[in-house]
Formats: structure tokens, sequence, C-alpha cells
């Protein structure tokens, strides 16, 4: 029986960790294989992929394996520029999200437990309808005939400044993207506070800190962990979407996003569009792993 025990455990271990590890091989591991792969190919000439392998019945022609997706990603500097263009508008969202969603995600805490179901609720709404009939709403709230555009207008006008187009700007494509993303910020600002002992602000309030202390020292240190984490769900999902900038954004608001789509459904270069999706991921792995870095480090200093 003793010898038994183990090979239960390790039976009872493979039945909880074999699915998901066979969901992250098959759905994450295999494509993003497939996908390095590609980007060493050559395109096709309508299009596509070329073969591999030469064809029997063709002697020339492009086939095989080769670095020139990544070698006219690096000789051209535009894609560069594009690249920290997505990354400014991701920071951008990603901040105006959190300074917006902290205040409502720390009142939904705070409130009481009869409201909070209701408040989360309202919050979650706007997942209720497609995505694109809201982003199709802000191009007639920001349209230039909108009551908005003409109070905004009045106010410039009335110190003197020239009238501006909303839509169709850089403003409107991050008006889009807060709009987008802002319940992902609220929701794990929301898990996080919701969990914190209301005795450490008693506490420190006892000791003589004032409202702004104990907001310092007490809960932004403890609301931390859910800061980094719908950071991430903003910062991440901004630098691939594509369907803000398109519909919102002019022909200068192209991001990474978009950039990747054009290629392999309007262009048809799957090899170049696919080693840019690489140089995507290896970008954001790499802020990740600095974020990790400085959050450790944030979290060693105050210890």
């Amino acid at each position: 029986m003793i010898k038994e025990a183990p090979r239960e455990n390790r039976a009872a271990r493979y039945l909880v960790s074999g699915p998901p590890l066979l969901f992250l091989v098959v759905f994450f591991v295999a494509p993003t294989l497939i996908m390095i792969l590609t980007s060493f190919r050559f395109p096709g000439e309508f299009g596509g992929l070329a073969p591999i392998a030469a064809p029997a019945e063709k002697i020339s022609g492009e086939y095989g394996f080769t670095p020139e997706a990544y070698q006219f990603f690096f000789s051209d500097v535009l894609y560069a520029k594009i690249f920290l263009k997505s990354f400014g508008v991701a920071l951008a969202t990603t901040l105006i999200c959190l300074i917006m969603a902290y205040p409502l995600a720390l009142l939904i805490a705070r409130s009481e437990k009869r409201f909070r179901n209701l408040m989360v609720l309202l919050v979650v709404l706007p997942f209720a309808s497609n995505f694109l009939i809201r982003i199709y709403a802000w191009m007639i709230i920001l349209g230039p005939e909108s009551a908005f555009s003409h109070f905004v207008n009045a106010i410039l006008g009335a110190f003197g400044l020239a009238p501006v187009t909303l839509l169709f700007s850089p403003f409107a494509v991050l008006v889009g993207m807060v709009y987008v993303h802002l319940p992902f910020m609220i929701l794990p600002l929301y898990t996080n506070l919701e969990k914190h002992d209301a005795s450490l602000l008693d506490a420190a309030q006892d000791l003589g800190a004032t409202a702004w202390q104990r907001f310092w020292r007490v809960t932004w240190p403890l609301s931390l962990p859910g800061v980094f984490s719908g950071s991430a769900l903003v910062f991440i999902p901004v630098l691939g979407m594509f369907a803000v900038p398109d519909i919102l954004g002019g022909t200068g608001d192209i991001l990474i996003g978009n950039l990747i789509k054009d290629q392999f459904l309007g262009t048809r270069d799957w090899p170049f569009g696919s080693a840019l999706s690489i140089m995507l991921t290896l970008a954001v792995l790499s802020v990740a792993g600095l974020a990790t870095w400085f959050a450790r480090s944030a979290t060693g200093q105050r210890a």
C-alpha cells in the first residue's frame, strides 16, 4: 500500500496538469512553431507560401527557407517607428486606464456588499453588446457634426484656437482603446482591493497617518499585484489591436497590429507577417520580463 501511494499521486498530478498542458501545447506552442517556420519561408507567387522543396516540373523559382523576412524588417527604420508608436499607444492607454480605473475600483471595493455586485455588473455590461457596434458608436460621438465635437471646438474657439477634427485622429484611437480595455483594468483592481484588511487602515490612522499617507503607505503597496495584472491585461492586447485604429484612426495611425493584419489579408506576404508577429512576441516578452524584474525589485526594497 505504501508503494502504491506515489503512483496514485503521480496519476492524480497528470490528470490535473495534463489537460492544461495539452491545451497550451496545441493552442500556443504548436501555432508559435508554425509561425516561426513560416517566417523563414519564401512568399508564394500569388500570396501565401512558396513550396519548401522544388516541384518536379519547375526548375527555377524561390523555395526552401530564407531569413529574408527578418532582413527586410531590420533594413527599414519605418518598422521600428511603427513598433515604438504602438508601444507608446499601449503605454498611454494603460496609464489612462489605471488613472480612471483605480478610483472606481476603490469605490466599488469600499461600497456596501449589496451594491458591489450591481456595480461590477455595470462595469462588464458593455461586453453584452457587439464590439464593432460599440466602436462604430464612437464614430458618431466623435464625428464632425456631433454635439461633442461642436462642444470641444466651441471651447477651443473661445481661446482663439482653430477647430479640430476628432474622428480619424490619434485622439480617437486612444479614446477607443481606453473605452475597450478599461473593464480589464477595473476588475483585477477590484478583486485585489476587496481583499484588503480594513484594520490596517484603522491602525495607520491610530498612529496619526493622514488619508494620503494611509493610501500611499498601505493601500497602494497592497494593490500592486492588481495594478500589474490589470496593466498586463490592457497593455498586451492593445499592442495587437487593429480594429480600433482601422475604424477610428486615419491613414497615419497604423500600428503594428494593422501592419500584421495587412500582411496576411492584404498583400498576402505570410512570411513577413509571421516575422512581424514573432518580433512583436519577443518585444512583449522582453517588456514582461522587465516589468517582472521591476516589480520584484520594488517589492524587495519595501521589504
